[in-house]
């Protein structure tokens, strides 16, 4: 490619020179007209802009691949090999490249992808890039009551904009996501909701799940109508309190982990890092405030200790038993004693 680039750039010059050759020379033998002079004139500014363009490209293809090379260099590969070597690390050298253009276009159609969910952050839902996934956020405090599954009147009516989105749009609308429930750290404590649930594992999913099937509901239903997606599609999952994604220390961080995602499988060309993508900006701000309140649960501790309410000692985890130990415990233990066997009756025949 620099070749065929720098081969053409020393084509120009070499026609731009050739014609600014003649052109003295006709100026010099016969007196052009004006409108020959213009004309001769044109055509040299116009090989000028085409060689400067060129020269442009060149260096912008000489910067990628030096970029390229540099990133090579620091992976291990040595570009001053020769022979067969060398061959090799010519062929990874435009595997890589083929691997960054892929990734452009990846990104790009990422970007495109969230452009179009756009809309949805006016409702006041989170867009991001996760875990190399494309993630939509929504708050669960909206969609469901304190230890209930059922979805409120708020709920359905964001659900039901973030369906009509989607539905609207053929290329998201083919696309698979799975919905994922999330809680924050607080045990269950309500016998009822215990009872129905288990734990906050059951919670999640249950939660999940009711997402799940009011987005698959046909839309058309005039008593309860859904967001009419395609139930291939979609699928659900519970995480309990293991996926934070702020500190449970105070309200703000636990306010933010009670919620409900619908997350954007990658396809196989997608399977790579995204965290170029990510919102580094609402993410920091989020890790900022609950950084902030793990602090100040912190220093109200310290204080009630000082107060002379000392904080409740960590139990210690019991102590795993070696299989030395355990070995030699029960060589240790006297042997049970076998109970003893009743007298054999002697035989009548004898």
């Amino acid at each position: 490619m620099m070749a065929r680039t720098l081969h053409r750039t020393r084509l120009v010059h070499r026609t731009a020179l050739g014609l600014l050759a003649g052109f003295s020379l006709s100026l010099a033998s016969c007196g052009p007209s004006k409108a020959d002079y213009q004309a001769q004139l044109d055509k040299y500014n116009k090989l000028a802009k085409e060689h400067e363009a060129t020269e442009d490209e060149l260096a912008k293809e000489k910067a990628r691949a030096e970029k390229l090379e540099a990133e090579l260099e620091a992976m291990g590969y040595k570009l001053n090999a020769t022979g067969a070597e060398n061959d090799k690390l010519l062929k990874a050298l435009d595997e890589y490249k083929e691997r960054a253009d892929a990734l452009e276009r990846i990104k790009k159609r990422f970007e495109k992808l969230r452009k179009k969910l756009e809309e949805l952050t006016k409702l006041g839902l989170k867009i991001s890039i996760r875990k190399n996934r494309m993630v939509i956020s929504l708050p669960g405090d909206v969609l469901f009551a304190s230890g209930k599954d059922e979805l409120q009147a708020k709920g359905k009516e964001i659900l039901a904009k973030v369906a009509q989105v989607v539905r609207d749009d053929n290329e998201l609308a083919k696309r698979t996501y799975q919905v994922a429930g999330h809680t924050d750290n607080e045990k269950i404590t309500s016998a009822v909701v215990l009872k129905q649930f288990k734990d906050n594992w059951g919670l999640s999913l249950m939660r999940a799940r009711t997402v799940l099937l009011y987005l698959i509901a046909p839309s058309s239903d005039p008593k309860s109508p859904g967001g009419g997606l395609d139930p291939s599609l979609w699928s659900a999952s519970g995480y309990g309190e293991t996926d934070p994604i702020a500190s449970n220390a105070g309200k703000y961080g636990k306010e933010k982990n009670r919620r409900v995602e619908l997350i954007m499988m990658p396809n196989v060309e997608e399977m790579l890092d995204l965290k170029s993508l990510a919102d580094e900006g609402t993410e920091k701000e989020i890790d900022e405030e609950s950084q902030k309140e793990a602090t100040r649960a912190e220093v109200l501790a310290d204080a009630k200790e000082a107060e002379g309410s000392p904080k409740p000692a960590a139990a210690k985890p019991a102590a795993a038993t070696k299989p030395a130990e355990k070995e030699a415990a029960k060589k240790a233990a006297p042997a049970k004693e076998e109970p003893a066997k009743p007298a054999a009756k002697p035989d009548p025949k004898k």
